[in-house]
């Protein structure tokens, strides 16, 4: 009997303040929605560092003939035959090298051609107008210094690049992009809870009478309070519902279907439907959870009980 009442209570105060609940629903689910995104692009971020900082490499270009006319690095002239076996010994004695492929001048041409080729520019381009190089894997990225601090200025080097520098800036911009999201997330969210204590707050009001008959005849603070809190969590779960379903709709027509990101940009790890399922257990249990802590609180201040 009890259940029922408190049932049916809920079912009423959901009714009478319809427009208010609904506004309450539309903010939990855009800000867990939110919530949900920046988590699955922090797993992103993460799965996208491993997979490149592990094909990360170290390029030691070397001066060709026109480097050494237009470049102060090369002024010495181009590389020799005996230059490029002293850095190609050298790296090879170096503990935190852990492989170096020599790039020739036709093989960088030719990879040119592979991925500017329709450019105007490599129709211009000659072999030996490319330089050559040596690619180094690091055993620790983060060593880059180490070769760069040994080959720089060396005879016959135009420039020691470092691959991770121009993955550090992308990261750098993906990371804030995430902290914009979870910036916008946390405003929604105060929205959210500043709608659910008005709720509550209006709803309380509206039954002063029939809270105060059942403190008349000896009911629990716990049993009149109990109507305005499962309010607030069924809004706020039908709110958690809806971010779940943003979240798979948004997966599935953004990288498998619609867009096809994984198809087209097949050079990123794009994270799995394991990690978008594991985030729906905790945007549900924080759709009830929050709603039902800010009903309580609110209770604590405009119900006395």
């Amino acid at each position: 009997m009890r259940a029922q009442f408190v049932l049916s209570e809920i079912g009423v105060g959901l009714r009478r303040n319809l427009t208010m609940t609904f506004a309450v629903i539309v903010s939990v689910a855009l800000s867990l929605a939110l919530f949900g995104g920046s988590l699955l692009m922090s797993d992103q971020v993460g799965a996208m560092k491993g997979y490149w900082y592990d094909k990360v490499n170290v390029s030691i270009f070397l001066c060709n003939k026109s480097d050494a006319e237009s470049d102060p690095n090369c002024a010495k002239g181009a590389v020799t035959d005996d230059q490029k076996k002293d850095i190609l010994s050298d790296l090879k004695k170096m503990s935190v090298v852990e492989t170096v492929i020599h790039e020739s001048q036709d093989e960088a041409y030719k990879h040119y051609k592979e991925q500017f080729g329709d450019s105007p520019l490599a129709a211009s381009l000659t072999p030996d107008q490319m330089q050559e190089s040596y690619r180094i894997k690091l055993k620790d990225p983060e060593k880059y210094q180490v070769i760069a601090t040994a080959f720089n200025g060396r005879d016959g080097v135009q420039s020691v690049q470092d691959q991770k520098g121009i993955l550090d800036n992308l990261f750098t911009m993906l990371n804030l992009m995430n902290r914009a999201a979870l910036g916008v997330m946390a405003l929604m969210l105060i929205v959210a809870l500043l709608l659910i204590v008005n709720t509550v707050r209006v709803s309380a009001f509206s039954r002063r009478r029939e809270t105060g008959i059942m403190r008349l005849v000896g009911a629990s603070g716990f049993y009149i309070q109990a109507p305005f809190i499962m309010e607030a969590a069924v809004a706020g779960a039908i709110g958690g519902g809806l971010a779940c379903v943003f979240l798979v709709v948004g997966r599935y027509f953004t990288v498998d279907h619609g867009m096809a990101l994984a198809t087209k940009l097949n050079l990123i790890n794009f994270v799995g439907w394991d990690a978008v399922l594991t985030k729906l257990p905790l945007i549900l249990a924080a759709s009830v959870l929050m709603p039902a802590l800010a009903a309580f609180f609110a209770l604590r201040k405009y119900l006395k009980v």
